[in-house]
């Protein structure tokens, strides 16, 4: 499809399935692009620690100066490029991304570390909440949780191919070159994304200000708390995971890339399984997703020091990763114009959760609880999840009773 052809059809044109589900490839091509560099950085952080010269809850710091960027730049980006055509934002967000990759492979210290991440992290967030709504406009409103949680399955798949591939790559020739594979495939999708997205023009419809609008909404607002807080279990057991593994089993270094595999499976399983059902039960889907992470990251605080257990305890953490699919799916209910800052802020709260998560348990670490206490880390981030998702369910029926 050609953007000559494309620019004179209607925004409600409807796409063929194929037309859609090339386009939706290559959205998630970039986010696999995004999910390799995320989670690539935890799985070569003792790599990058050993490196430049620091303890690796130091070099904790990067993965904490990369959500600050997707923080950052969610809100920024989206509110900058509101009236642009999605398109064109899509293709300067996946090179963008490129460079940043480009110059974490160049970083000489922690500090050029730490602000090379913070760059990379930044158009994370903004990819993510047009990409969504740019497949669910094309797909439909009845297909929107499946066309979400497609574009999202990129960053799944990400977990299950290319986070072991730049783990290998990071063993065998250097991290560096672990970063260097997501210059690669990002630009790689950009190309495509030129090439097959259909371009519907400039939005001078869109009001930057109304986006803004989204974080003052209490709705939405509570969905971000939820995803920033009940998320953050995950990553305070992920991020240490690979340290955790190397440290207190036998097992063969090559093990490191087996569990990050397993823990993919689990997200393309978890994100799959929420798509199907997330459609008309979304409180109820997120509810279950968000006990699953708590009970898994209770399981693996029991799991260290068994290599087995601890990829099994993984790939269930990632299965309740599918909790991102709920919570994307309730912004866009409750977020009236504001959709792609309500889009883009999730990803901004998960990212918080990246922050928090691993910041907590560094904390547990360097106090001398063991590698253990992420998992307990984990269990109380959930629980705060479980506190927000009741409030969210009692301000919906005190609505509902209003009306």
């Amino acid at each position: 499809m050609t953007d000559a052809c494309a620019t004179t059809a209607p925004d409600n044109k409807s796409y063929s399935i194929k037309e859609a589900a090339i386009v939706i490839f290559w959205l998630a091509m970039g986010s696999f692009a995004i999910g390799v560099s995320e989670f690539a950085a935890m799985g070569l952080l003792p790599y990058f620690a050993a490196d430049l010269g620091v303890s690796e809850e130091i070099a904790g710091h990067a993965i904490s100066a990369y959500a600050l960027g997707v923080v950052v730049g969610a809100p920024l980006i989206t509110v900058i490029a509101a009236r642009w055509p999605r398109k064109h934002v899509l293709i300067g967000l996946m090179a963008f991304y490129a460079l940043g990759n480009g110059i974490t492979t160049l970083a000489n210290s922690m500090v050029t570390m730490d602000i090379a991440r913070f760059i990379s992290g930044l158009p994370h967030g903004a990819y993510f909440g047009i990409a969504m709504l740019f497949a669910a406009d094309i797909v439909g409103k009845g297909n929107r949780a499946k066309a979400i949680s497609y574009v999202i399955m990129g960053l799944a798949v990400a977990t299950v191919i290319g986070v072991p591939a730049a783990n290998t790559i990071g063993q065998e020739f250097g991290w560096r070159f672990g970063f260097g594979l997501v210059v690669i495939i990002a630009a790689l999708a950009r190309l495509m994304i030129w090439r097959t997205a259909p371009y519907k023009g400039p939005h001078p419809e869109e009001n930057p200000l109304s986006e803004i609008g989204a974080l003052k909404n209490k709705d939405v607002l509570l969905v971000l708390a939820m995803g920033a807080i009940g998320f953050g279990g995950m990553f305070s057991v992920f991020s240490y995971a690979s340290a955790a593994f190397l440290e207190t089993t036998n097992a063969p270094e090559w093990g490191v890339s087996f569990i990050l595999m397993a823990y993919g499976l689990g997200t393309v399983i978890g994100h799959f399984i929420a798509g199907q059902i997330a459609g008309g039960r979304l409180l109820g889907t997120a509810l279950g997703f968000q006990l699953l992470l708590g009970a898994s990251s209770a399981f693996y605080a029991f799991s260290i020091g068994n290599p087995w257990l601890i990829g099994l305890s993984l790939f269930s953490i990632g299965i309740g990763g599918g909790l991102v699919v709920p919570l994307q799916t309730r912004l866009m209910d409750v977020a009236g114009e504001a959709q792609t800052m309500a889009a883009a802020m999730n990803h901004a709260a998960f990212n918080l959760a990246n922050a928090l998560g691993p910041w907590l348990a560094g904390l547990a670490l360097a106090a001398g609880y063991g590698w253990s206490s992420s998992g307990w880390v984990g269990v109380a981030l959930t629980l705060g999840g479980v506190i927000i998702w009741t409030i969210i369910k009692l301000t919906d029926r005190v609505e509902a009773s209003a009306q």
